[in-house]
């Protein structure tokens, strides 16, 4: 048996380039006790905290590999909600950093979460329709809301009623009462798509913005309140009696008896059309966003406009209302008519415009904090990569923003396009249309930044004190590392630099354009003894053309050699290996060609990737190359044995990109390899000694690919359920099928058990003797439980909370009626009581309660539960009760205690006071 390959494994080591994605939203965090300093931001899958005023990186919290698509800071300051791409929201501790739990509810990307006022609630909505509410303490899912026919923009709590507000790009938003789980009323004043909306003062106000130029202001109020709505009864009737007859069975009666009762039994808030403010951007409302404090709102479109306004309080539009009536009467006695003398507020004027700001590029997303009564600041996150912010007088209409700073030394503003190693491998060159950077390889951090064209392709002159870009204009620019200046400036070429490449003899170059034409430069270099032998001897020169074909040339004579035919589209990469042996060809049809240099000869033709292959590079010194595409990822490959290495991708801490590969760089020693992509991220991974077997790679994709597609299918179907506007919270993922499994086979095991126990009390009995009780079973032994009772308590508890309905949803009815008998013990044992509270209404309310209500033989075991458990959960409920009231008491004796202790302070300060005045009085006298 021959001795097989032995590949080692690339590891992540870092990912750099990124202030910002363009993905996820921004938001204030309040840390250490300090406001408006820290703010939190996607990047890739990745969440940064960055200090604004040092421009530093605080801490990363890192997630899985998904990207971040909206972040939500809780109220109380101590957690961050994240949305992922693949519908699972995450909720961190800021002070450890870690992650608290995972909620799975989503089948596709999240594109909203919000807390409610005491945060103790969550809300997500996503690509998918739907709306789940979380519970933060229970840490598990309340409820999914269905009715939308779009892609969820915003949902937000009200915060003074048990209300959720939500919009969808169909057109509509819908409020529901979260006591019954329904809607009961659906506002269809919108023609277009809404995509962001706030509430105003105290939840009176609700600002809606759209596709078009208009946001809508609506006012809110109770029903009490006699309010009538902007909408047509008729319709706005008959839409609220097909969903109760719908959700909850309504019976068929008298058209005015069912709308009577509709009215006084349905119906919430009522909501009236104010008017519209009309906004300077042309284009569709992108974001809304308000401060704390409910004083300053903002609007932005796709451009980089950002629109201030302030929202006046019901003391100043009545100082407003008092001064236009003032002014109006004068006005009226002057012209002698007192009937013209009414004057009345408009939209305008309880939400005013205060300025627009005009970013240094397009907005995605941005937020707004107080600093002063006065001013604002502003925090915009910019498509280009750029977190920018700025302060806003807020009583001084078109104020000038002030204090305009911006974090963006850390990354690129547009994608990278080249990257280089140096020869010593500690540094690295990233180029783009805006610039160059050079990186520290060991720390990640960028120490030079230089100014150039659109770069398309760059190398490190020997030396490693100079790079050369070969640009889209056709120019190949000179730069000086040390001093960061641009040298020289070559018209090299007609059209884009496609390729540059350096000779063997260090002293020269070739360069390839799109205007037909390779180039061959030469150089001079001060010190260049130690480099010139140190190259492998190059003979051929290899041209890739746009009919598909590579053309090979010999170097010194430029005399044809081979023609490689055989890609249906043109080759976008292709590399040499470092003997001169073999050449590797991707190519735009998907595939990558390794061909022979002795004959021209195609070895093998691989299907790589599922879109354009855009670089490719051999490792030195082997025959193993990386490609990469716009498929998102980056391989490894063998070119002798054909086989696939790795995908680039999976890790504890980073993951792979999450957009078009562009480029990709190998380090002369082999040892790194940095990869840049359409994501702005630029990733570094690093070999490691740890070996790496194709069978286990191979199986891990399997099992990766089986894991995302258990959460893809459609949701579970409960029997006796209908069609209805709520469902349950969690979905179906690869944990709640193994923690079924783990509490089927605990339940297996609690009856097997059982039974020995039983045959040893039997034996007991007929021998009349005590005899040796078995042995514990291993697994007891290892979870440290002495009864089968407690091994399935221990079982059930290691459950996730998040997780735990939908692992009991799984369960077969037999394990059912065995998991019941187990529950009684438990409850009449006081044993984890709410525990075991929760998995018996989930089992008996929403999944088998017709069978378990039918089956004869489960009647004890509810007639015991039906007493026990309301004793101990009232027990439970005297319990929590008596430790509130001693709580609230402890909470009045220590306000007593200060109200105490700041008078006595004040009553030291009044006597120190007058004894100075005294003092001073009889100094005077003296005087």
């Amino acid at each position: 048996m021959g001795l097989t390959k032995q590949y080692l494994r690339y590891a992540p080591a870092g990912l750099f380039n990124l202030v910002a994605s363009s993905k996820a939203n921004i938001a204030f965090l309040e840390l250490k006790g300090t406001k408006g300093r820290y703010c939190a931001v996607g990047a890739c899958e990745n969440v940064i905290v960055w200090d604004i005023r040092k421009g530093d990186k605080l801490f990363s919290l890192y997630g899985e590999n998904h990207e971040v698509t909206a972040l939500a800071a809780c109220p109380r300051k101590h957690h961050l909600a994240v949305g992922y791409s693949n519908g699972t929201v995450r909720v961190f501790d800021l002070y450890s950093g870690e992650c608290t739990v995972t909620f799975n509810g989503h089948r596709s990307s999240v594109t909203t979460v919000n807390y409610d006022n005491e945060g103790m609630r969550l809300v997500s909505g996503a690509k998918d329709t739907e709306i789940v509410v979380w519970d933060i303490v229970n840490e598990a899912g309340l409820y999914r809301l269905r009715g939308h026919k779009g892609m969820i923009t915003q949902a937000r709590f009200m915060t003074t009623k048990n209300v959720l507000i939500t919009s969808s790009k169909d057109t509509f938003i819908k409020f529901w009462d979260l006591d019954t789980q329904h809607c009961f009323r659906t506002l269809v004043g919108h023609r277009t798509e809404v995509w962001d909306f706030l509430l105003v003062k105290d939840d009176n106000r609700l600002i809606t913005g759209s596709s078009d130029m208009d946001l809508r202001v609506w006012e809110l109020t109770s029903i009490d309140q006699g309010l009538v709505s902007d909408e047509p009864d008729k319709k706005r009737l008959r839409i609220e009696a097909k969903q109760e007859s719908t959700i909850f069975g309504t019976a068929s009666g008298s058209e005015d008896e069912d709308d009577e009762e509709l009215q006084n039994e349905e119906i919430i808030l009522n909501c009236k059309r104010l008017g519209t403010i009309r906004r300077q951007g042309k284009d569709r409302v992108v974001s809304l966003s308000m401060d704390s404090s409910g004083t300053v709102l903002g609007c932005h479109g796709p451009d980089s406009l950002l629109e201030v306004f302030k929202v006046h309080t019901d003391d100043e539009l009545a100082k407003m209302l008092q001064k236009r009536q003032k002014k109006a009467r004068k006005r009226a006695r002057e012209a002698g008519d007192c009937r013209n003398a009414d004057v009345n507020l408009s939209v305008e004027d309880e939400i005013c415009r205060i300025t627009s700001i005009k970013m240094s590029g397009k907005v995605k997303a941005f937020c707004y904090y107080m600093e002063h009564m006065d001013t604002v600041k502003v925090l915009a996150l910019l498509t280009n990569n750029i977190v920018e912010t700025c302060s806003v007088y807020v009583n001084t209409k078109k104020s000038m923003p002030i204090d305009v700073a911006k974090l963006s030394l850390p990354g690129h503003r547009t994608d990278v396009r080249t990257v280089s190693f140096s020869s010593d491998n500690t540094a690295i060159l990233s180029a783009s249309a805006e610039g160059v950077k050079i990186w520290n390889r060991s720390s990640l951090q960028c120490i030079r930044t230089m100014k150039c064209d659109y770069a398309l392709c760059s190398l490190f002159v020997p030396g490693d004190r100079h790079v050369i870009i070969g640009t889209k204009s056709g120019k190949l620019q000179l730069f000086d590392i040390a001093a960061g200046v641009l040298l020289e400036t070559v018209e090299a070429h007609e059209d884009a630099v496609w390729s540059i490449c350096l000779a063997p003899d260090k002293k020269s170059l070739v360069s390839g354009s799109a205007d037909h034409d390779v180039k061959f430069w030469e150089f001079e270099l001060v010190t260049d003894e130690e480099y010139s032998t140190s190259s492998p001897d190059s003979k051929l020169l290899a041209i890739s053309l746009l009919d598909s074909t590579v053309k090979v040339f010999f170097s010194d004579t430029l005399k044809f050699f081979l023609s490689l035919y055989g890609h249906k589209l043109p080759v976008l990469c292709m590399d040499i290996s470092s003997d001169s042996t073999l050449i590797v060809t991707g190519s735009a049809d998907r595939n990558v060609k390794i061909w022979g240099l002795d004959f021209g000869d195609c070895h093998k033709s691989i299907f790589a990737h599922d879109d354009s292959i855009m670089c490719v590079q051999f490792v030195p010194k082997t025959h193993m190359f990386f490609t990469g595409g716009k498929d998102k990822k980056v391989k490894e490959w063998d070119a002798d044995s054909f086989d696939h290495i790795i995908t680039l991708e999976a890790c504890i801490v980073y993951f792979g990109h999450h957009a078009e590969v562009w480029c990709l760089a190998v380090s002369p020693s082999g040892n790194y390899l940095v990869t840049s992509s359409h994501d702005r991220s630029l990733r570094l991974w690093e070999r490691t000694q740890e070996p790496l077997v194709l069978e286990e790679e191979r199986e891990m994709e399997r099992e990766k690919e089986y894991e995302e597609s258990v959460g893809q299918g459609e949701q579970p179907v409960i029997a006796g359920e209908t069609e209805r506007e709520t469902g349950l919270a969690g979905k179906k993922t690869v944990e709640t099928v193994k923690a079924a499994e783990r509490l089927m086979e605990a339940l297996d095991l609690y009856q097997d058990e059982t039974l020995k126990l039983q045959e040893h009390e039997e034996q007991c009995k007929v021998s009349k003797k005590q005899l040796p009780t078995p042995p514990l079973h291993p697994l007891f032994q290892a979870a440290g439980v002495t009864t089968p009772e407690k091994y399935v308590l221990e079982v059930l508890k290691k459950i996730k909370s998040s997780e735990l309905e939908e692992s009991l949803l799984v369960l077969p009815f037999t394990y059912v009626t065995r998991l019941l008998e187990i529950l009684r013990l438990f409850i009449d044992a006081a044993c984890e009581v709410e525990l075991s509270c929760r998995c018996l209404f989930f089992l008996l309310r929403l999944v088998h309660q017709g069978q378990i209500t039918t089956s004869q033989s489960l009647l004890p075991v509810l007639d015991t539960l039906k007493t026990s458990t309301l004793n101990r959960v009232h027990k439970i409920r005297d319990i929590i009760g008596y430790n509130l009231a001693g709580l609230r008491h402890l909470k009045q004796l220590m306000e007593e205690k200060e109200d105490v202790k700041f008078f006595a302070d004040a009553t030291d300060r009044y006597r120190e006071k007058k004894r100075k005045i005294k003092k001073k009085a009889i100094l005077a006298i003296k005087v």
